[in-house]
C-alpha cells in the first residue's frame, strides 16, 4: 500500500459520520406499514394528521385494515401518548350545533363531553376526511374507561367508540414498499 493510500484512509477514517435522524414509530407510521395491536395485526389504509396553524401535529388517526373490517387507532399527543382502539358507529346527526354534551348510546350507555376543539387535518390514504381542511372534533368518556369520538367535516359526522390501550403494546412495522 502506497503512503498517499494510508493518508487518504486517514483521512476518510476521520470523517464525521451524518447524524442519523431519530425516527418515532408513532408518529411516522405510513400507509401501507403493520400495526400490532393486541396481538392482532392491521395494515394502515390511511392516516390523518390533526394539528393547529403554525404548530407540530398533536394527534394521529390511523385507520388499520385487518380483512374486511377497519378499525381507528387514534392516538393524542401531550406528555404522553394516549391511544385508543376504536370501531366505527353508525348514526346520524344534522348539524355540529346539534352535539349534545350528554350522549346516550342505545339507551345502555351514557357519555359526558370531556372536550371539544377544531383542527386542520392532513390526510394519507383512504380516510373519510378531505386534507388540509378543518374538522371539529368531539371527546366524550363513559363507564368503564370506554370513550366516544365525534368528528365533523362539511357536513359527514364520524362517530367511534373505542377503549384507552397502552402505548406499549402497539408495535409498529415497516411495511414493504
Amino acid at each position: 500500500m502506497s503512503i498517499w493510500k494510508r493518508v487518504g484512509s486517514i483521512i476518510k477514517s476521520n470523517k464525521e459520520e451524518a447524524p442519523v435522524k431519530a425516527t418515532n414509530p408513532i408518529e411516522d407510521t405510513q400507509v401501507g406499514d403493520i400495526v400490532n395491536v393486541d396481538l392482532e395485526e392491521y395494515v394502515v389504509s390511511g392516516k390523518l394528521i390533526y394539528f393547529d396553524r403554525g404548530f407540530p401535529p398533536h394527534r394521529f388517526a390511523y385507520y388499520l385494515q385487518n380483512g374486511s373490517s377497519i378499525s381507528c387507532l387514534l392516538v393524542e399527543k401531550g406528555r404522553t401518548y394516549e391511544c385508543f382502539l376504536c370501531h366505527f358507529v353508525e348514526g346520524a346527526l344534522d348539524s355540529p350545533h346539534d352535539v349534545p354534551t350528554e350522549l346516550d348510546v342505545d339507551g345502555e350507555l351514557t357519555y359526558n363531553l370531556e372536550n371539544h376543539r377544531s383542527d386542520l387535518v392532513r390526510a394519507e390514504g383512504n380516510t373519510d376526511f378531505r386534507g388540509n381542511d378543518d374538522v371539529m372534533i368531539w371527546r366524550y368518556f363513559g363507564p368503564e374507561g370506554r370513550y366516544f369520538f365525534l368528528q365533523w367535516q362539511d357536513g359527514k359526522f364520524v362517530a367511534m367508540e373505542g377503549e384507552k390501550t397502552p402505548a406499549g403494546q402497539i408495535k409498529f412495522m415497516k411495511g414493504s414498499r
